[in-house]
């Protein structure tokens, strides 16, 4: 798979609070915007899990958010619990796809959202490659 396509300056990358660390690990689900071919945005709910930092989620290489990704890494998520309507986050970043270990992780994310690995919880099933998107913040901000 090639390396995305980017040409901007190298951001620094930012550190998760504890806060949005646990808020992480729990089983929130989190919106992934993207950049469209003509510059509008793409948003998509997902699982994801966090790796130090980083946050990983679970897609096929067809998708329009992997498809985007790969044209452009700039990435943003937005956390935002049910349970608590004044509680937010936005992660700002970049985005980076392997195909290695994605349909693991979309087991382990399935396991962590539904009780059952992904093939026993998705009504029909998914065609593609999946792939691992793992995101490094850049910028995270609000009210936490």
């Amino acid at each position: 798979m090639p390396p995305a396509r980017f040409s901007g300056r190298t951001p620094v990358t930012a550190t998760l609070s504890d806060d949005l660390k646990n808020l992480l690990d729990a089983p929130v689900f989190v919106t992934v915007a993207t950049i469209q071919p003509d510059g509008s945005p793409q948003l998509s709910p997902v699982w994801v899990k966090r790796d130090g930092d980083e946050l990983l989620f679970s897609t096929t290489l067809s998708s329009r958010k992997a498809q985007n990704l790969l044209r452009d890494p700039r990435v943003s998520v937005v956390l935002h619990p049910a349970d608590t309507p004044y509680v937010y986050a936005e992660i700002r970043g970049s985005a980076a796809l392997s195909t290695e270990g994605g349909p693991e992780l979309a087991d382990e994310l399935s396991r962590k959202y539904t009780g059952k690995d992904f093939a026993d919880f998705a009504p029909e099933p998914v065609s593609g490659e999946r792939v691992v998107v793992r995101i490094t913040p850049h910028k995270v901000v609000g009210r936490l």
